[in-house]
């Protein structure tokens, strides 16, 4: 194939959103795009695209740098969504703007309800918290008058705090309005899965190779494919340079509405919850048709599909929480995505010692949300058109790194546990009148000191990558615990840590 000058391996919302954005400020360039056509199981096309900030915000966000600095990205990201739509819409002209700009809705009810855990009532306290602090447009709102919120009797919420300036998009249709403006920029998109990145003799990125082996010289290649690019990045990268990409499987459901009444206009959702994801309903462009997400199940390898439990503990808490009507409505489509999540839960983001090749992924939950912000930082660093700025939040999220820990081992069991006992609760748990919630926690957290003792070098992981380990029960010898085991060992060696 010919030669370009920069490769994004990646076409989901945040590889095309760099691709565009380098071709606004730069079109002399050839930009090419390598993703294939049908995305099977990408994250940018089964997400319900809320732009979220502060409704993504838990109790541990402001306590940690790595933290803030994610946060800043986001919030950095939520001011340039309207801006960003508009471009969008002027690159991509026609049908594709008409359909990104009928998918949008605004506003975010986040729902405290009397069935929510600890950590759910621990994490809306933190959001209204922080968004008082900053200045963010809010307010606590009386249930009764939020449209499409329709809970189950004796699951009435006590607290809804609504998010002015947050809401969501149609994810589908901005990555179909991202391919349009592209191609109207001359980016060329190329329907094909990259095997590997390719060097010149120096060491420096030359280009990739294709999965039918067909090449692409380039002098400059972003990973952008989610979860596939950490496997690339381990072609080229000493072992533990990188800290490994785990997979995120999670399951959202659309439905069509029939005889149910309106729908609400605006997303609704929870707050995050014991290790995973709020629960939420977001309208779609259809004027019958919601979104309702999501799960997450973490781990090495892809998951071969959903847990049927898990499946039915979303929808059952869907129309009991939000809107019990949901439960008459029709299924449309089952959406099943994985995101990119690195061991520690930090983007990887930037260049790294391989000259020429630049990291865009990683990025969890944050990935559609972010990635305007994403692809402004990444335009600059390649084109060197800006400033280096020492004081950006990117530059918390270098690719090569030693997992980010934000809290000691000995508390990260104790959250674990904590986060577990909340997770048997959100699944339908009842403990006897007389006890509460302390054996389930003192039976978690001695599955969990466990399988860190098991690690040889414990690094202090995040409750949901810790969850699917230590819920086997037979986890500590499992072949996910042992390739942890090797990976520590190697990024020990690597960074001298």
């Amino acid at each position: 194939m010919p030669g370009t000058d920069v490769v994004v391996v990646g076409n989901g919302a945040v590889g095309l959103s760099i691709a565009v954005e380098i071709a606004r400020r730069a079109p002399e360039l050839h930009v090419s795009v390598v993703g294939p056509v049908e995305r099977t199981r990408a994250a940018s096309v089964a997400a319900g695209a809320m732009l979220n900030c502060f409704g993504e915000v838990t109790a541990h966000t402001r306590r940690h740098r790595a933290s803030e600095a994610r946060f800043a990205i986001a919030r950095v990201a939520l001011d340039l969504w309207p801006q960003w739509l508009a471009e969008l819409e002027a690159d991509a002209g026609g049908a594709e703007a008409a359909a990104v700009r009928a998918s949008w809705s605004e506003g975010t009810f986040v729902v405290m309800g009397s069935s929510s855990g600890r950590i759910a009532g621990e994490n809306f306290a933190a959001m209204r918290e922080a968004a008082v602090e900053l200045g963010e447009p809010h307010e606590l709102v009386d249930p009764e008058q939020v449209d499409g919120l329709a809970p189950r009797l004796g699951q009435r919420p006590f607290q809804v705090l609504h998010l002015r300036r947050e809401g969501a998009v149609d994810g589908r249709a901005v990555v179909t309005a991202l391919e349009r403006a592209a191609r109207r920029r001359n980016v060329e998109l190329v329907p094909a899965t990259v095997r590997s990145v390719l060097r010149a003799s120096d060491g420096a990125v030359s280009g990739v190779e294709l999965r039918d082996g067909r090449t692409v010289s380039a002098g400059a290649v972003v990973l952008a494919a989610g979860v596939a690019s950490g496997a690339l990045a381990d072609q080229v990268l000493p072992a533990g340079a990188v800290p490994p990409m785990l997979h995120g499987t999670g399951l959202a459901v659309t439905v069509k509405r029939v005889n149910t009444g309106p729908r609400g206009p605006h997303v609704i959702r929870t707050p995050n919850r014991a290790g995973t994801c709020g629960l939420h309903v977001v309208p779609l462009a259809g004027e019958d048709e919601q979104y309702i997400g999501a799960t997450n199940v973490i781990g090495f390898d892809p998951a071969p599909g959903v847990y049927l439990g898990l499946a039915q503990t979303m929808l059952r808490q869907a129309s009991e929480q939000v809107d019990e009507t949901l439960a008459v409505s029709y299924v449309q489509r089952w959406l099943v995505g994985t995101r990119p999540i690195p061991l520690d839960c930090y983007p990887l983001i930037g260049p790294c010692s391989i000259p020429g090749l630049l990291f865009a992924t990683g990025t969890y939950r944050d990935g559609f949300h972010s990635s305007p912000a994403i692809a402004r930082h990444l335009a600059s660093t390649l084109l060197q058109n800006s400033p280096e700025d020492n004081d950006s939040p990117f530059t918390q999220f270098v690719p090569e790194r030693m997992p980010i820990e934000t809290t000691s081992v000995s508390e990260a069991v104790e959250g674990a546990a904590r986060h577990a006992a909340d997770t048997m609760h959100d699944q339908g748990t009842q403990m006897p009148w007389w006890l509460d919630h302390t054996p389930l926690e003192e039976w978690a957290r001695g599955r969990i000191r466990a399988f860190f003792e098991s690690l040889e070098e414990p690094v202090a992981l995040l409750p949901e990558v810790i969850d699917p380990q230590f819920l086997d029960p037979a986890a500590i010898d499992t072949r996910s615990t042992d390739r942890l085991r090797r990976y520590l060992r190697a990024a020990r060696l690597h960074h001298g840590a």
